[in-house]
Parts: structure tokens; C-alpha cells; sequence
């Protein structure tokens, strides 16, 4: 698009995208990095949202340095992590996980983390960390099964997708949403402004999102 500077999305997390084009933004390419998002032993749970999305991010640069159309791109990357205290839970792919995941959260508060890292053009690096406080009802075991025989779990942070049937175990919710969703969208915006992007440039055709 003629007019705004190249950006590229360090995610193939529909959730993220779907995220970044609310803010009126149309990536031009998105760079998964595959990387190995392990928590490192006694790590807390803000440091490794943070790290994780800084090597998310330098992933994504190698593969831009490649790639002659997106030189010069910013390039924003994210991690989400869900704890109980200082236990980091896993984003679950096994049912057992899942069901581990929802039987700790259940009754209880919790928290979101995400970093966020954002590459500008002269390739430096920017980031953020975002925490969201969330309180999740008592789950019976009928809301157990049944959410697990959902599948919405799959592949997510703690177990759940807030945007999806988990939505209905909210209890309250301190800080952002969008954060839980997977990409605090103020703090990102606001992080794009302050480095130059003109985040305002897709405003005008929003509605098509």
C-alpha cells in the first residue's frame, strides 16, 4: 500500500491479526517464528512473555533481512502467558493439560502477561509488558467436559480463549481485554505512535475489518 512504511506481523495467531486489524492495520506479511517457547527454569512469568516476544521478533527480522519488498519494515511480535502465582501454565495441546489447566483456574484469580516487541525500521528494538488481572467462576465438572469437548482449548494459553465459550467464565477482569485475547491493542498502538508509524493511516477504511 503507497503512503505508509511496510509492517509485518510475527504471528500466524488469528487472534493477533484479527487484534491488529481492529487498530486498522493490514499487514503486509506475516513471519511466524518457530521458536522453542519453553519457560526457563524458575523463570517468572512477566520476564518470559518478555524474552519470548524479543525472540519472536529477532526471528522475524532475520527472515525481513531476506527479503528485499519488506526491508525496513516495523515488525511487531507478542507472547501471552497465563499464571497462577508464580506457575507459568502451559499453552495446552492434551487434554490432560487443558483439564489440569481449568481444574487450577477454577474459583480463582489469575494472571495475563504479554510482551510485546516492536522493531522499527533502524531496527531497534521497543517493548512493552502488559498484566491483566482475571477471576475465573467455580467450574463444575459438567463445564469442565463440556468445554473440553469443545476443542476451543487447543493450542492455548492456560487452557481457554476468552474470546470464545470461556468468555462465560469470566468473573471480573482488571486491565485490558484485548491483552487476554492475545495483543494489548492500546499499548500496542500507542507503542507504533510513539515510533512513527502512522497508526491512523487505515482509520479511514475500518469499517472493512
Amino acid at each position: 500500500m503507497i503512503g505508509r512504511p511496510k509492517f509485518v506481523l510475527a504471528s500466524g495467531s488469528p487472534r493477533r491479526l484479527a487484534l491488529i486489524n481492529q487498530g486498522g492495520i493490514d499487514p503486509d506479511a506475516l513471519r511466524p517464528a518457530d521458536i522453542d517457547e519453553t519457560p526457563k527454569r524458575g523463570e517468572l512469568p512477566r520476564a518470559c512473555a518478555v524474552r519470548l516476544a524479543r525472540m519472536k521478533a529477532e526471528a522475524a527480522l532475520a527472515a525481513v533481512r531476506l527479503d528485499d519488498e519488506l526491508k525496513g519494515a516495523y515488525i511487531l511480535a507478542a507472547d501471552t502467558v497465563v499464571a497462577v502465582g508464580r506457575r507459568i501454565l502451559p499453552k495446552a495441546e492434551m487434554l490432560d493439560e487443558a483439564a489440569q489447566c481449568l481444574r487450577l483456574l477454577s474459583g480463582r484469580n489469575h494472571r495475563v502477561h504479554s510482551g510485546v516487541c516492536l522493531v522499527t525500521p533502524k531496527e531497534t528494538f521497543r517493548q512493552r509488558h502488559v498484566e491483566t488481572r482475571v477471576r475465573f467462576k467455580r467450574l463444575s465438572d459438567e463445564d469442565i467436559e463440556a468445554y473440553l469437548a469443545s476443542g476451543e482449548w487447543r493450542g492455548k494459553a492456560g487452557g481457554y480463549a476468552a474470546q470464545g465459550i470461556a468468555g462465560a467464565f469470566l468473573v471480573k477482569i482488571v486491565g485490558s481485554y484485548s491483552n487476554i485475547v492475545g495483543l494489548p491493542l492500546y499499548e500496542t498502538m500507542a507503542l507504533l505512535g510513539g515510533e512513527g508509524y502512522p497508526i491512523h493511516f487505515g482509520w479511514l477504511n475500518a469499517t472493512a475489518y
